[in-house]
């Protein structure tokens, strides 16, 4: 989302946000729990509205999955809306439709989890029915092979026809050597192909229990009425052993990387640059991801930042262009530049990277200025602010941080530790990070058929 702010507003927004950040601490009232059989339950209180988001997060994602057995995670999370010992396919869907409430489920590179949206009063039904589908999943051959298939068609229309796709998945191939973070989160074609059901019934064996999941509830909710209701669904579950979980590490400095995709299919050309970067989890000063979030906010946060004002108004050299960085992943992960060149006004490919390096030297030579810094942090934290407004995002924000072995006060901590950036440490990270020893370079251009 991107945010305009006048400049004359900025001293005054600073100082509502510092109040809001201390404010928001003291108004958060989140509770947990760890029940006998390991299950974790996170619960905040939100009384605005008579509603509960409540979701069932579980520690295992595509990063977890090995070289030949891509996919298992995401299609896993197909199979769980299909039959169990007590519900039939698509009944767990039918009758949160019927009382009303939103559900779905993702997968990521860290995790799979599932969640419902729904009346306060409605809470006993959602863990009811997870309960079930966490203990008594049955997948059969026939529900499997039909749903690889619609994997597979996913897979067709989400990559396979669409040259960004492609080019983007080969780009996170090349910039992961060392970590299965390589592997595309619906997994590779091949890896479908081959799957079988037997696979699946270990995966779920192997990572589906109480002591590898994390209950997160936040609405209108008394805590103890729900620790009560998890202890009741939740609790008979017995805990089971999970296959040993390694440290993912990137190479330091693995050198330069590039690769050039040129396809019929491509309408336009675009460009990808990645540096591999540190996390939360992995750095070995915590700051410093902080400053790379800052460093991120400084080219892409909003109308006004770097990229938008100098690249694309200004120069026009690109038509469109961001950044991205999240500090929050198992593993090292990637700072990213991506972007497609002005082709109407003349420029090409190797003018954006050119473009994209001289912001990255400025930054390494000279610190953005205090004024600048300050408007970023304004709209970062303005931002992250504002996420406490959804149930669902506060929600999910627990999630992340407690599937990858972080625990949810870190969003209490992260307003003050951006405040605390200073343009010196800016500067630093991108001087350390931002260098040719890291970066992995993707283009994409279209070729030229027959008939033009």
């Amino acid at each position: 989302m991107r945010f305009f702010w006048l400049s004359g507003r900025l001293a005054s927004l600073l100082g509502l946000l510092f109040i809001s950040s201390q404010g928001f601490a003291a108004a958060s009232s989140t509770h947990e729990y760890v029940l006998p059989n390991g299950l974790k339950l996170i619960v905040r209180e939100d009384h605005r509205a008579p509603v509960v988001v409540s979701q069932v997060w579980y520690r295992i994602g595509s990063s977890y999955e090995s070289v030949g057995h891509t996919g298992l995670s995401h299609l896993l999370e197909h199979m769980m809306f299909k039959d169990s010992k007590r519900l039939e396919t698509g009944e767990f869907s039918r009758i949160m439709a019927r009382v009303g409430a939103s559900e779905n489920a993702f997968t990521s590179r860290d995790a799979t989890a599932y969640y419902q949206v729904l009346a306060a009063n409605r809470l006993p039904l959602s863990f009811e029915l997870e309960a079930e589908r966490m203990q008594n999943l049955v997948i059969s051959d026939e529900e499997f092979t039909r749903e690889r298939q619609v994997v597979l068609e996913e897979r067709r229309q989400r990559v396979e026809d669409r040259p960004e796709g492609i080019t983007y998945e080969r780009f996170q191939a090349t910039a992961h050597q060392a970590s299965p973070y390589g592997n595309p989160v619906i997994g590779w074609q091949q890896d479908l192909e081959s799957m079988q059901a037997d696979d699946l019934r270990r995966w779920y064996q192997n990572w589906y229990s109480p002591n590898n999941a994390i209950v997160v509830v936040v609405g209108d909710v008394d805590p103890e009425e729900v620790l009560q209701l998890a202890t009741r669904y939740f609790g008979p579950i017995p805990a089971r052993p999970h296959p040993q979980v390694k440290p993912l590490v990137e190479i330091n400095t693995p050198g330069a990387r590039r690769i050039e995709m040129e396809l019929e299919t491509a309408r336009l050309p675009s460009l990808y640059m990645g540096f591999n970067v540190p996390v939360l989890n992995t750095a070995e000063q915590e700051w410093e991801t902080y400053a790379l979030r800052m460093l991120s906010g400084v080219l892409d946060g909003g109308y006004s930042a770097r990229i938008e004002t100098r690249l694309v108004r200004g120069s026009e050299v690109a038509s469109s262009a961001g950044v991205g960085y999240s500090a929050f992943s198992r593993g090292d992960s990637l700072f990213t530049f991506s972007g497609v060149p002005n082709t109407q006004k003349g420029h090409d490919l190797e003018e954006l990277e050119s473009a994209f390096w001289e912001q990255i030297e400025q930054l390494k030579q000279t610190p953005p200025s205090q004024q600048e810094l300050d408007r970023i942090k304004a709209q970062v934290i303005s931002s992250l602010v504002y996420e406490q407004d959804s149930i669902s995002s506060q929600a999910q924000q627990i999630g992340i941080l407690e599937s990858i072995g972080q625990s949810w006060r870190v969003a209490d901590q992260e307003l003050d530790r951006l405040n605390a950036i200073t343009p010196e440490q800016i500067q630093q990270v991108a001087q350390k990070y931002l260098t040719r020893e890291r970066v992995t370079v993707a283009t994409l251009s279209p070729k030229a058929t027959a008939s033009q």
